[in-house]
């Protein structure tokens, strides 16, 4: 083989090799749009949203159904409005179904996961999810046992 040859099979060989790693890079991040084709929008209202961020996976028992697509702050009600889509393939999932703010492992990002309830009727676009259960914040949860601690060390 030539040297020009040569050249050209590791140049492409490092181009493909790049583009691999900026293709992994985006999946990993989930900087990537949610493709999930046709979707249906609901919302939401949370007392404490903890850490989470728009993007972030939609899933029931482990399975992703959808994104967070949206959050602001109700200037009414000083409560978080979460919007997420969900994938329109997902169109059985009863009206009376719950949202919960959990953490992916102990220091991992937050994502929600609903739990289905038990209604005939199911969520189309644009309604509202009316039982939704806050972040659990461990930092709070921390100071809470160590001011405990230091009470029961004052009484003895």
């Amino acid at each position: 083989m030539s040297e020009k040859t040569v050249e050209l099979i590791v140049g492409l060989f490092i181009v493909a090799g790049i583009a691999a790693v900026l293709f992994l890079g985006f999946k990993v991040s989930g900087l990537t749009t949610y493709t999930a084709g046709n979707s249906y929008q609901v919302t939401a209202e949370f007392e404490n949203i903890g850490n989470l961020k728009r993007r972030a996976p939609v899933t029931v028992a482990g399975v992703k159904i959808g994104q967070v697509t949206g959050i602001h702050l109700d200037k009414n009600n000083y409560k978080a409005v979460v919007t997420v889509k969900i994938n329109e393939t997902e169109d059985n999932i009863p009206a009376d179904s719950s949202l919960s703010i959990v953490t992916a492992g102990l220091l991992g990002a937050n994502f929600i996961s609903l739990t289905p309830g038990f209604e005939d009727d199911y969520l189309k676009d644009g309604d509202e999810i009316m039982e939704t259960h806050p972040a659990l914040q461990l930092e709070t949860m921390i100071g809470q046992l160590l001011f405990n601690m230091n009470k029961e060390g004052e009484r003895s």
